[in-house]
């Protein structure tokens, strides 16, 4: 048979299948029938695992902690010295940061402070990040950058941005230079990396307030300690993307190298670091993505700057203050991400030695230029200082008055969707995950993992799942299941359709493909804005956040997968016979079916990371553990409460990663 006609003949549905739709079917069963005999028969703790069984290991956690502050000593230093010197090194340069950007540096404390040098003037440091933008890229990006700058100046929203600004110049390179490190002495020595990718894999899996809670509780209350948890959330995708860059090094590069006479120290930094580049940019861009999904978080613990108006507007229900602010942190992500894409795919000019000094410096020089002449004109002339507040402007009564007319006009409409979601959707599936019987449920995943994974992945599927179990967080775990399943079921419902409609229609997909990557840019809380003004707070509040948050894997995953289908096998199907509506569900959307379980699988992470945020809506899950021990400085709770959340994306990741690697051999791609 030619090898496109077996391609096609091994889409056919496999008789395995049936065993999982039997094993589904038997779960519902069990969950439908199963609460009242259960319980009739003395056996309620299948149901609610027993209060007097339960292990203190939040405790524990907790006393260890406090000894750690306490008690702790290392020969000379205390544990206390240890964080204050860490709090010392990144203090440092962030007030150098903040006075340069927002708040000017002064002499003296308190009332008798005196002013010696204001801060940047707002036409200096447009100037300054517009000339960045040309050297990067382009024209294009530069006027994309003057005029995102100028919005925030005109919206007034231009002293909180200078001070998120200054937080992300200083985690940023902080969580770069760590993530190289790591990154390197992984790829040196694979016992560290056997050791540091477990860590990063749990730190990528970990709930953002996970991070919040132990951070409170080592170093207090305070943008420092804000900065802290960025770099650590930061942190994982540089150390990654380090470590994969030098890796995928062509070892013919290495050699030359080593003919070439090159010590270790300048193999690494004069050959694989300059060759891993790419990869290494590509870091850059992650983290300051990430550190712009920690701005509202970080203000929970004293960040100050845009995250804080976003968070107290959404504690005033200020629709306004809220979006303006919101919108403020998405033009700098925007902007930020822009040129951080630019810089990767920037490749480094010959440089012509002949060139005179203000030739070389050019672009330098003019950025001094214009912070001197924009200093001396400050003294004479207020406009050259800052911005007149008089003349600035406001959409903050514009969004009041949408969301005011949205809720006047169809607030019945509204309602009544809500309430038909909610009842035939949300609640069957909640009452379908609490109904189930805990060993059931553990003996159907350990099942699962063995299927796919053999014992390895049964074994970690059995003791994460007890974890949870004996730390009596069960039935908490299934109404974060629950909230998880029900948001990923209706973001695959609007975002595979949409990804087949992108594969199918070039159009389609630059237009979905910039729609996607707008929204990856967001930070998390922008999408509570909105949902909480419409809806109010719930459930179902909860689960349109999370749907709008991870949608973009289901749509570009499976874009990805249909246009990524060998052409000949398409072709091999047109000559057998098959319409349109034939190649599409018996041969497109089976062998994109790998690229589709990797993209759910990414929705899946992004809506677990997203549900410990909406505990801020109400929902009663993992995620208001967590929020709860946050807000009572319980790093044992908090930790506790972040693991079992961890433990079910990895249980997820590892159960579909290893069916699309299954579904990958069986069409022979891998």
């Amino acid at each position: 048979m030619p090898p496109h006609l077996q391609t096609i003949s091994l889409v056919l549905l496999s008789k395995k299948k049936f065993t999982f739709i039997f094993l589904f079917f038997v779960t519902l069963l069990v969950s439908l029938f199963s609460s009242d005999f259960l319980k009739s028969n003395d056996l309620g703790w299948a149901l609610k695992f027993p209060n007097s069984l339960i292990f203190p290991f939040k405790l524990y956690i907790s006393w260890s902690i406090k000894w750690l502050i306490e008690s702790a000593t290392f020969g000379l230093f205390t544990f206390n010295d240890f964080t204050r010197s860490i709090s010392w090194i990144i203090e440092q340069p962030y007030e150098i940061i903040l006075s340069f950007f927002a708040e000017g540096f002064y002499k003296g404390q308190g009332s008798q402070a005196i002013l010696i040098l204001s801060p940047l003037s707002w036409i200096a440091m447009i100037g300054i990040m517009t000339i960045v933008a040309i050297k990067i890229k382009d024209l294009s990006l530069a006027l994309l950058t003057f005029f995102a700058f100028l919005y925030l100046v005109i919206f007034d929203q231009w002293h909180s941005s200078m001070v998120t600004l200054a937080s992300i110049f200083i985690a940023v390179p902080f969580g770069v230079s760590i993530g190289m490190f790591f990154g390197i002495l992984s790829y040196k020595s694979l016992n560290t990396y056997r050791i540091v990718n477990p860590i990063l894999n749990l730190m990528q899996t970990m709930p953002v307030f996970a991070y919040l809670v132990p951070v409170l509780v080592l170093f207090g209350f305070g943008p420092v300690s804000a900065l802290i948890a960025t770099i650590i959330y930061a942190l994982p995708p540089m150390v990654h993307t380090t470590y994969l860059g030098l890796k995928g090094i062509n070892p013919s590069i290495v050699e030359a190298g080593k003919m070439c006479g090159c010590n270790d120290h300048q193999l690494l930094w004069k050959v694989e670091i300059p060759s891993a580049l790419s990869s290494i940019k590509l870091g850059i861009n992650q983290v300051i993505m990430l550190s712009f999904n920690m701005v509202i978080i970080a203000s929970m613990i004293g960040a100050g700057g845009l995250g804080y108006d976003v968070l107290t507007s959404l504690r005033k229900l200020d629709i306004g203050g809220g979006v303006e602010a919101g919108l403020a942190i998405v033009i700098l992500a925007i902007v930020l991400d822009r040129m951080s894409f630019a810089f990767i795919g920037k490749h480094k000019k010959f440089k012509n030695e002949n060139l005179n000094f203000y030739k070389k410096y050019f672009h330098l020089l003019i950025i001094i230029f214009l912070i001197l002449i924009t200093y001396i004109f400050g003294f004479f002339i207020d406009l050259f200082k800052s911005y007149p507040e008089n003349i600035t402007l406001s959409t903050s009564a514009f969004w009041e008055k949408s969301i005011k007319f949205i809720n006047v006009n169809y607030y019945d409409q509204l309602e009544i969707f809500k309430f038909y979601i909610l009842k035939y959707f949300m609640l069957p599936i909640k009452s379908f995950f609490l109904s189930i019987p805990w060993p059931w449920f553990i003996f159907i995943l350990v099942l699962l993992g063995w299927y796919y994974g053999k014992s390895k992945l049964a074994l970690l599927n059995l003791i994460l799942l007890l974890f949870i179990v004996v730390n009596g967080l069960w039935l908490k775990a299934m109404v974060t299941i629950y909230l998880c399943g029900a948001s990923v079921i209706l973001a695959c419902i609007i975002g595979v359709p949409l990804g087949i409609w992108g594969g199918l229609n070039d159009r389609a997909n630059k237009i979905l493909s910039s729609i996607m990557d707008t929204l990856q840019t967001l930070p998390s809380f922008v999408y509570l804005i909105p949902v909480v003004m419409l809806f109010r707070v719930g459930d179902f509040t909860a689960m349109l956040a999370v749907i709008l948050y991870s949608l973009a894997p289901a749509v570009k995953y499976t874009i990805h997968g249909i246009r990524g289908i060998n052409p000949e096998i398409i072709d091999a199907g047109v000559a057998n016979g098959c319409n349109k509506k034939q190649l599409l569900f018996n041969i497109r959307l089976p062998l994109a079916l790998p690229e589709i379980l990797l993209g759910i699988n990414q929705t899946i992470m992004l809506a677990l990371s997203m549900l410990v945020i909406t505990a801020l809506v109400g929902t009663r899950e993992l995620g208001q553990e967590v929020y709860i021990a946050l807000t009572k400085a319980d790093i044992g709770r908090g930790l506790v409460a972040g693991l079992c959340v961890a433990f079910i994306a990895i249980i997820s990741d590892n159960l579909i990663k290893s069916a699309s690697k299954t579904l990958k051999v069986k069409y022979g791609f891998l």
